[in-house]
């Protein structure tokens, strides 16, 4: 049954706004609504759909998001999905530029996040153990999982992860078978330089930082070390993909146009990419061996996804405080069924009430 574009629009609006923790955290959230809730997907659909995201490169959770829409309402959903989940991050973070621009600092959200974070994971805990039970079929899998986890904490490229889990599984098979201020930067270059960054980024946030870095600091000098960090901590603490550090960034260098065209150029080869291959995760697993390949793929993501849980868990669950948030997070999504959503936004609220009241 294929869904409106008004279901589509509500949904990924929603995860746009309370999706706080980064891709790990926007793919669980995602989980729970498309697999658990409306049941959009099976888990199986929904683990060849990360699986096919993280070969191609490009944002993960959004290009997760437009997958979603594609499938559930075509060419349509796939916009529409893929623009409600950027929107309220790019309003967000432009609004956050607007304020930095004058003053230079960014604006308290300590205590936001530090509500938030304990209940992303467990969310992320809940979405890696559903999602396991169908990635993990086989011994082997699970052997592939942890060799792919030891391979990540080891600090092997997750591309280089993902491409050694993908072999291993159809070998197998073989076997068995037998500034401050506004600086005067032109829109075009700003645009092109991020469209070619959404067209050749795989990995993490510090991929990013470094791709920014090369260009922007060392050899173009449109911004300095310190408001590169700036803007990067403003994709990682606001709502929505963190490729939204392009919006800060377009609008630091070139006002309200270049924050649009920078996160239309970064985010543009996401809704391509996705265009292209959506159709293609079906036909994969119609094959023996191609679908060997998926589900080696499967899994890697998977100890991916764990081991950026187990980097944000450490972060995330510092005190006695934030042990007891994650601890009544964990009883009102797993004993009452409380929508994750109400749980980010209400632990979002509190963190922002007790931010205005000190």
């Amino acid at each position: 049954m294929r869904s409106s574009l008004r279901e589509i629009a509500f949904l990924f609006l929603k995860l746009g706004i309370i999706g706080f923790g980064g891709p790990a955290a926007h793919i669980a959230l995602m989980e729970g609504e498309v697999v658990k809730r409306r049941r959009w997907l099976t888990r199986q659909e929904f683990l060849d759909l990360l699986g096919a995201t993280n070969l191609i490169p490009g944002p993960n959770s959004t290009e997760m998001a437009i997958h979603v829409g594609y499938r559930r309402a075509g060419f349509p959903g796939l916009i529409t999905a893929g623009v409600c989940f950027i929107l309220p991050a790019a309003v967000i973070v432009t609004v956050v530029a607007w304020l930095y621009v004058p003053y230079g600092t960014l604006p308290e959200m300590d205590l936001v996040l530090r509500n938030v974070k304990p209940v992303i994971i467990v969310v992320v805990i809940q979405a890696l153990w559903s999602l396991g039970h169908t990635a993990i079929k086989t011994s082997f899998l699970g052997a592939i999982a942890v060799g792919c986890a030891v391979l990540s904490f080891a600090g092997v490229h997750e591309l280089v992860v993902l491409l050694l889990a993908a072999v291993c599984c159809p070998v197998v098979l073989k076997l068995k078978r037998t500034p401050m201020t506004l600086l005067s930067v032109g829109l075009l270059p700003l645009f092109l330089f991020f469209l070619k960054i959404g067209s050749v980024l795989f990995g993490s946030g510090y991929v990013l930082l470094a791709l920014l870095r090369a260009d922007l600091v060392e050899r173009w000098h449109w911004l300095t070390q310190a408001q590169l960090l700036d803007a990067v901590a403003v994709g990682q603490i606001t709502p929505g993909p963190v490729f939204t550090t392009a919006t800060f960034i377009g609008y630091v260098l070139a006002g309200l146009p270049g924050a649009f065209l920078a996160t239309f150029g970064i985010f543009l080869p996401a809704f391509v990419f996705v265009a292209v291959s959506g159709s293609l995760a079906p036909r994969i697993r119609s094959s023996r061996t191609a679908g060997a390949v998926l589900d080696g793929v499967n899994a890697g993501s998977l100890a991916l996804m764990a081991v950026v849980f187990w980097q944000l868990a450490r972060t995330a669950i510092v005190d006695i405080p934030t042990a007891l948030i994650a601890i009544a997070a964990a009883v009102g999504l797993l004993v009452f069924k409380i929508n994750s959503a109400w749980l980010v936004a209400g632990a979002a609220v509190l963190g922002a009430l007790a931010a205005a009241v000190r």
